[in-house]
């Protein structure tokens, strides 16, 4: 067998040997339980801020939403990527009615820049989420900015990411409105339409008939600050920092998801905190695997990669964010070298 036919059949012989392991199984008791403890918890933070009334304490209930809600968007995901159910019509309105209803976003602007994402992590000119935007993520982006304020910006970048991450949650409401208003096809759109503007809009007239002006405020500000940074935290560690392809490499799947992607160390509640997203490489490897089995297939992807002299790349919360901020203060510098395939390189060989 060749060397490219037998890495194409990498991935093949792995998913072989996940699916009959039984780990692509559906794990509905634990999404009912999952589901129905954020919807409990939901209503109960509502409950306490009617209860609350005219207090400053009403900011600790706005943490405590936007952490709410920021599972809600975990569980809009897990349900997009086909984990909850065999069927994808079900899976597709359970993701459009917990991310609409309860976190306000649209299934339809997610789906379309997420699968891409998953597509072709970090290569250029395909994953949407290394395009040019807010932070420049690549050498060429960063290059185009290097004069001037916009090059000031761009050298403390890393350091300013983070604290940009609280305006995401009103970044991702935006974009939702906007595809959801706009002429660009969107499947279902009056359904999203019904669920994401009532929600955001019914949010917003709440918080004024229960609080004063600047309470109301407050509490806005709070909710949507956490709910941007724990949801940008959890997904910023994944890949930012790891190798970008560049538009014209070709890669085998099983080098595509696991040398773009690094994984989070870390018990059970980091797990939940960041929604199953710490365990990035089995994800991307399985993206319709339950999110409680990743867990369980990491050994198996872990031994195989070292099998097959695979790189898997795993590091700590703390040494995660801290590779996101060097790389992105130096990210004209860093992404300089070429991406070596490796492929091409045992080819040549």
């Amino acid at each position: 067998m060749t060397v490219a036919r037998r890495d194409q059949s990498l991935y093949t012989d792995l998913a072989r040997a996940v699916r009959d392991s039984g780990l692509m199984r559906r794990r509905h008791g634990w999404y009912s339980a999952q589901i129905a403890t954020m919807v409990a918890l939901f209503v109960l933070v509502w409950v306490a801020v009617v209860l609350v009334g005219d207090s400053w304490w009403q900011l600790l209930l706005a943490v405590a939403l936007g952490a709410v809600v920021t599972q809600f968007g975990f569980l809009g995901h897990d349900a997009a990527h086909q984990q909850v159910f065999a069927s994808s019509a079900w899976n597709e309105w359970t993701a459009r009615v917990l991310a609409g209803a309860f976190a306000g976003l649209a299934y339809g602007w997610w789906r379309g820049k997420h699968h891409k994402h998953h597509a072709a992590p970090n290569q250029e000119g395909r994953d949407p989420d290394i395009a040019p935007g807010a932070i420049a993520f690549t050498a060429a982006i960063a290059e185009a900015r290097a004069g001037g304020p916009r090059g000031w910006f761009v050298r403390h970048q890393g350091w300013l990411f983070f604290p940009l991450l609280t305006l995401e949650g009103l970044h991702l409401h935006a974009s939702s409105v906007r595809l959801l208003l706009g002429r660009a096809p969107v499947r279902h759109r009056w359904a999203e339409l019904v669920l994401v503007v009532p929600r955001l809009a019914g949010y917003v007239v709440v918080l004024l008939l229960l609080l004063p002006p600047g309470k109301a405020a407050a509490f806005f500000v709070v909710q949507m600050a956490v709910f941007g940074f724990w949801l940008g935290c959890s997904f910023a560690p994944n890949h930012k920092g790891m190798p970008i392809v560049p538009a014209a490499t070709q890669l085998d799947f099983l080098r595509r998801q696991v040398l773009m992607s690094r994984n989070v160390g870390g018990g059970l509640v980091l797990e939940t905190a960041m929604g199953g997203l710490n365990l990035q490489i089995e994800h991307h490897l399985f993206p319709s695997m339950p999110r409680p089995n990743l867990r369980r297939v990491r050994p198996m992807v872990q031994a195989y990669c070292r099998e097959h002299d695979v790189a898997y790349t795993e590091t700590s919360l703390l040494a995660s964010y801290a590779l996101v901020v060097d790389y992105l203060n130096h990210v004209g510098l860093r992404a300089r070298g070429p991406f070596e395939c490796p492929l091409a390189e045992r080819l040549r060989a």
